[in-house]
């Protein structure tokens, strides 16, 4: 059975399969692209990863974030 994609956003705080050497497992997703950039929330390290990879190695979506036109809207 093949995994089902998860749909993740900028600012999301997600889980990871295994956790980081910090012993945290809450990641914020903090650039998108081609590659995704992750922030560990535990000790702020980041790691980036080709978006094939991190869709394989997420476990689940913990917080969505808030996105950048619904931050405009609230100013």
């Amino acid at each position: 059975m093949p995994n089902q994609r998860i749909n993740f956003d900028l600012n999301d705080v997600v889980e990871m399969k295994k956790p980081h050497p910090c012993g945290e497992n809450k990641w914020k997703i903090i650039r998108m692209g081609a590659d995704i950039r992750i922030k560990c929330l535990g000790c702020g390290h980041s790691v980036m990863l080709p978006r094939s990879e991190f869709q394989r190695k997420i476990k689940r979506i913990l917080e969505h974030g808030v996105k950048a036109e619904e931050n405009d809207e609230r100013k």
